[in-house]
């Protein structure tokens, strides 16, 4: 099977040139676009999910080797969680080569988080396939090497520390309220408002609810300390 141009341009950008090209192509194929004779991603994104988790296990442990169970699980799902591994196939562009029915192009279907998440694990996966476990592990580590060494940073959860603070003043936990929504459905925008039991609030936006929480958590923790400061 010979690959395409913007495939074998695709190859360039992640590193890794295909013995079994057909592992590509099944690769970026989404269901909406699967027949009798083309096989989807889903299987292939399945293995690649438990790949892509075993290298970063590794690499935290190989990173900070007196860090605690308790310090790392926090990191390791800042790294494989959907948001983080989405990112990572906008990077490199995947979104341009996925193969899609016609409903899911005419959705956007090319920038949705979720569909790009899973296509990055079923990519992960054709390399290793195609190469082994070292060439998928270099291929991780090439895409994700900054994300693994600021992840301390990336894997607070404000809305945990939130909590905490709430609970450390006998207050009740915080309250996460939907104030709107815009945006088409491919791409919505939710406003997320944190609230305290003494009326302090904040607000924030994000393309998803549990980011926009975790960003108004942080702002309302930004503010008292700054309240705390004066």
């Amino acid at each position: 099977m010979k690959l395409s141009g913007d495939l074998k341009a695709f190859e360039a950008r992640i590193g890794h040139h295909f013995e079994r090209p057909e592992l590509l192509v099944r690769a970026v194929t989404h269901a909406s676009m699967s027949s009798a004779n083309r096989d989807d991603n889903q299987r292939l994104e399945f293995l690649g999910d438990r790949v892509l988790g075993l290298v970063m296990a590794e690499a935290l442990l190989a990173t900070d080797r007196g860090a605690s169970e308790g310090q790392l699980a926090p990191r390791f799902n800042a790294l494989v969680r959907k948001e983080t591994c989405a990112d990572v196939a906008r990077e490199i562009d995947l979104g341009k080569v996925l193969k899609l029915g016609r409903s899911e192009m005419i959705s956007g279907g090319r920038r949705k988080q979720a569909l790009l998440g899973d296509a990055i694990e079923a990519v992960i996966a054709a390399v290793y396939l195609d190469g082994g476990f070292s060439a998928a592990k270099g291929l991780i580590l090439r895409l994700w090497g900054r994300r693994i060494d600021s992840v301390e940073a990336d894997a607070r959860d404000a809305k945990t520390s939130l909590q905490e603070w709430a609970q450390a003043r006998k207050l009740s936990p915080p309250r996460y309220l939907q104030v709107a929504r815009s945006g088409p459905d491919h791409a919505p925008l939710f406003t997320i408002a944190a609230r305290l039991d003494t009326g302090a609030e904040a607000r924030a936006e994000a393309p998803s609810k549990r980011a926009a929480e975790q960003a108004a958590a942080q702002k309302l923790l930004d503010q008292l300390e700054s309240e705390n400061d004066q």
